[in-house]
């Protein structure tokens, strides 16, 4: 990782054709060339991560592992638009690296075209250095020991998301990040989804 990298991250990331709209609750889940929810269609949890090296993105992706372990009957599918080298470079240097289960998966979208499909482009000052994202960076590192890492690919400024979506391809929960340091609460994600199969009917 070179000081020019790390100096890139701060530039903008790409400029998708289009940005669409964030999906709402209820409506369908988009599908792109290189993520398409109904082949298999399966009841699936998404996390658009930020840059590799952000500390935030690191406790998304621990607590992400830790939910795929647990519901099994799940796909969980996170998308990272820093390059396949990096993104590996990252996954690679995280604790426990490789003890991630066979219902999980990592896409890069280094062009973010997924993250355009769900409305996800470039945030504001205020999204990623607000005071109290400042502070949260500290404390995630004071308590948890999770610091910034070398940044070879991605852009601070890309906004992140997360949604649960059913295997009708219904997004049940989600929305983008209101904030750089927000950490999903993939409990709930995993409660919607259930809860929709126990309307329906089916079992888990």
């Amino acid at each position: 990782m070179s000081f020019t990298q790390e100096l890139s991250s701060w530039w903008a990331p790409k400029a998708a054709t289009e940005i669409a709209k964030v999906p709402i609750l209820g409506s369908q889940a988009p599908n792109t060339a290189n993520l398409d929810l109904s082949d298999p269609p399966r009841p699936t949890i998404l996390v658009f991560l930020r840059h590799c090296g952000c500390p935030f993105a690191e406790k998304t992706f621990l607590n992400f592992r830790d939910a795929a372990k647990a519901n099994k009957y799940i796909d969980f599918i996170a998308v990272s638009h820093s390059s396949e080298e990096s993104t590996q470079t990252w996954l690679a240097s995280l604790p426990q690296a490789g003890s991630e289960p066979d219902n999980l998966r990592v896409i890069v979208d280094e062009q973010v075209e997924i993250y355009a499909a769900y409305g996800l482009g470039a945030s504001g000052y205020g999204h990623v250095l607000s005071p109290a994202s400042m502070y949260n960076v500290w404390q995630l590192g004071k308590s948890e020991g999770i610091w910034n890492r070398p940044t070879e690919g991605g852009s601070r400024w890309q906004t992140g998301g997360f949604f649960a979506v059913d295997g009708d391809g219904i997004v049940r929960w989600g929305r983008a990040a209101n904030r750089a340091d927000e950490i999903p609460d993939f409990e709930a994600m995993v409660e919607a989804l259930a809860t929709e199969k126990i309307v329906k009917g089916s079992k888990l």
